[in-house]
Order: C-alpha cells, then sequence, then structure tokens
C-alpha cells in the first residue's frame, strides 16, 4: 500500500474511531478489509473441498454467487464460490446463513426471550450494531430454537416426583385468520430433592380432562411412574384422568381455586361475612375442626347459596388431603404460590403479545422464558429436609432416598442439569 493511501486509511480509521462509528459496518474504514478476508478464506475452502476424489468426479468450480450477511460488525456482501456439483458446503459462512455472528443471533433469541418484539429487536440491533435485519430473518433465527424445543418436550423425567402442580394458562392465537383463545397447560413438580421443575407445556384448543389424560400419558411414556401429591384445579374428569395413569397419587384440589369459584356466586354484600366464615374451614388446625366449621358455614348459608355449600360438600375429601400434614407442607399444597408464582414470571414476558401468530411463536417465546426462570430455582425448597422425613413417613419406600438420608446422613445433593437440553 502506497504511503499516500495508507495515511489516508489510517486517518479514516481515527476519525470513524472518534465520532463513534463502526469501524466495520457500511462505509466503515476496515469493513473492505474485513470482507477481503472472508473472500479469501471462502475461496480456499473451495479449495480444499475440489480434492482429487471431487475432481475425479467431475467437479470442478462454476463461479461465484452473491451473498448478503448480516453480523455485530455490520452487513458484508460476500462473493460465495459455487461448485458444479452444488455440493461444497462452506464453514466459515454455512448455506443459507444470513447472519454471520453466532453471538448476534444469541443476542436476538435472549431478546426475544425477555419478551421484546421483533420491531423492538430489529430498532435494538440497528442501535447497537448498525446492522439491518428483518423480520422475516429475526423469525428464521428464532425458529433455530424449535428443534431444542421439540427435545426438552421428550427428555427423560424422573421417576417419581413429590409435589406435581397442573394448571393452564389461556393466550390467543391466530388460526387460519382468526384470533382463537388456546390452553396452554403446565406441569410443575418438586423432586425427591426439593428442586422444582418445569415437566412439561402443552397447547391446546381448551382446558379439559380428556387432554389432561394425554399430557399425563405423555408424563408416563417419559419415565415418570409416581406422583405423591398432585395439586389440581376443580375441573370435571381431572381427578379420574390423574388416577387412571398414577393409581396411588392423592389428590389436593387448590382451596384458593374453590374459593374464587364461590365467591362468583355470592353477593356483594355477603362477600365479607361468608369470607369470615369459611376461613374458619380451611385455616382450621385440624380436619375434624374444618369439618365442624363446614357443618356452621353450611347451617348458616346453605338457603341462601346452596349451589355453593354443595359444591365445598362434593370436593371436601380433595379439598382437605393437606389436613393429614404439618402446616409447613399444608400451605405448600394447597395454596397456589408455587406455580402462580411461575404463572406469573411467564406472564411478564409475554404480555406485550394480544395475539401470537402461530402455536410455535406462543412455545417458543414460554420455552425461553421457562428457562430463564428455572435458572434462578437454584435451591431446594423451604425446610425442604424435614419436609421430605415427613413424607417418607407418609409414603415409605415410593420415595426413593439415597442409603445416607435414610441412615441419618447428610441430605442427598442435586443431580446437575443442564438448563438446556
Amino acid at each position: 500500500m502506497k504511503k499516500v493511501e495508507q495515511s489516508e486509511l489510517e486517518q479514516k480509521i481515527l476519525d470513524q474511531f472518534l465520532s463513534g462509528k463502526n469501524l466495520f459496518g457500511e462505509d466503515g474504514a476496515l469493513a473492505p478489509l474485513l470482507k477481503n478476508v472472508l473472500d479469501k478464506a471462502l475461496q480456499a475452502e473451495m479449495e480444499n473441498h475440489l480434492n482429487e476424489s471431487e475432481r475425479s468426479s467431475g467437479n470442478k468450480r462454476n463461479g461465484l454467487k452473491t451473498k448478503t450477511v448480516k453480523s455485530s460488525l455490520g452487513n458484508f456482501e460476500l462473493e460465495v464460490p459455487q461448485d458444479r456439483n452444488s455440493n461444497f458446503e462452506p464453514e466459515i459462512v454455512k448455506k443459507r446463513q444470513t447472519v454471520l455472528a453466532d453471538q448476534l443471533a444469541d443476542k436476538i433469541i435472549g431478546l426475544y426471550g425477555l419478551g421484546m418484539s421483533y420491531r423492538d429487536i430489529s430498532s435494538h440491533i440497528k442501535e447497537m450494531y448498525d446492522t439491518e435485519v428483518s423480520h422475516s430473518v429475526l423469525s428464521q433465527i428464532t425458529d433455530r430454537i424449535i428443534p431444542e424445543i421439540k427435545r426438552w418436550q421428550n427428555r427423560p423425567l424422573e421417576s417419581m416426583y413429590c409435589i406435581v402442580w397442573l394448571d393452564a394458562m389461556h393466550y390467543k392465537v391466530k388460526v387460519d385468520g382468526l384470533i382463537k383463545s388456546k390452553a396452554l397447560y403446565n406441569v410443575l413438580g418438586v423432586n425427591k430433592n426439593g428442586y422444582k421443575e418445569v415437566l412439561g407445556i402443552y397447547l391446546s384448543e381448551s382446558e379439559g380432562a380428556n387432554f389432561w389424560l394425554s399430557v399425563l400419558t405423555d408424563l408416563n411414556n417419559r419415565g415418570l411412574q409416581d406422583i405423591l401429591i398432585a395439586c389440581t384445579d376443580n375441573l370435571k374428569g381431572f381427578s379420574e384422568a390423574i388416577l387412571s395413569v398414577f393409581p396411588k397419587t392423592e389428590i389436593q384440589k387448590r382451596v384458593i381455586h374453590q374459593i374464587r369459584n364461590s365467591l362468583k356466586y355470592i353477593a356483594s354484600k355477603d362477600k365479607k361475612d361468608f369470607m369470615k366464615d369459611l376461613k374458619e374451614v380451611y385455616r382450621a388446625d385440624t380436619k375434624d375442626l374444618a369439618e365442624e366449621a363446614l357443618k356452621a358455614l353450611e347451617e348458616k348459608w346453605v338457603q341462601k347459596y346452596p349451589l355453593v355449600i354443595e359444591s365445598w360438600k362434593n370436593n371436601w375429601e380433595e379439598l382437605s388431603t393437606y389436613f393429614q400434614y404439618t402446616k409447613p407442607i399444608r400451605k405448600l399444597i394447597y395454596t397456589t404460590n408455587t406455580v402462580e408464582g411461575y404463572h406469573r414470571q411467564v406472564r411478564k414476558v409475554t404480555k406485550t403479545k394480544d395475539a401470537f401468530p402461530t402455536d410455535m411463536a406462543l412455545l417458543k417465546i414460554v420455552y425461553l422464558a421457562t428457562m430463564n426462570i428455572q435458572k434462578k430455582w437454584k435451591a431446594p425448597l423451604h425446610n425442604w429436609s424435614l419436609t421430605i422425613q415427613q413424607l417418607y413417613i407418609k409414603f415409605g419406600n415410593r420415595i426413593p432416598l439415597d442409603l445416607e438420608l435414610r441412615s441419618g446422613g447428610a441430605s442427598p445433593s442435586r443431580t446437575k442439569k443442564s438448563d438446556r437440553v
């Protein structure tokens, strides 16, 4: 390079550097240099591809194809060499790859997992990297996680979970140009070591016992053989579906769901007094005291609200399962704190979307949100060492505890698992 040209290039680099302009972006001083390096690397790959075996089969160079790639350093027009047999697979810039830097793709997927729209992501990438990325390219990039989602959905499970919450969230999804409501089924479990884990995410037209049966069957096919306690809502046929797959499971219908459903049918002027009486039922210290309070509730309110009282009586056995346990376990299984805490964090990410364009678009963002949430679950549930011993007294050898714990040794350590399968 001549001294004059070198001096001009150095000045251009300095000016762009001081002004904060991307040196490798469009009109960047170093962009031609990087393009030249990439073009030469592609040529070298082609030369290596056309070995003696390829040439003997008649394969040879077949011109160049211009390709635009995007990166954190800007956009580049590359000249990709072609071969006659079309079996050349470059490594540095793969076929159909439109984003050069993997770290940019990871950045896009990370932003999508935080609930950002394609428009917002595109603006962010433009501002940060001086690179234009279309919505179609963003969709292609986020689609990279689809195989990962499918592997995760089909991964093997542990043979037993102590407590499993089964619940659904509802979203709007576009189907054939129409907006339809979809039920997103979530299964959250606690293993024998006290660690929470999302066992599966499933999508259906609506919430129903029949679909829950298919969900439970899928969990069983993936290795889950036993659930000690299943926490559910009052969906008709739900308990029968669970027991048909896991016959030894104890069902705990969520009290908060029963309360909410009851209050729908209580007049506003009576709600305060009714709730005062109802608290005596579900906050009682023993099942006997709770049943006395339930009888008093019936005597006072049955004439005015017969359907509500009948519902409590019909569901009582599965609403009162938690009275068998100490207060820490009771709170864990009769409230919805655990599963609703997970739902609340997912909704923080999905609340920006009025409706999702496809089922997979919804699954992608919920899956990414779930992976981010699970990274925070680094410790077992509070007082789990005491909880598991109480569960062992109740359920015995259905809990496959380590020998050290049975003999009074240290608590079993968590088996390390990757956040992404």
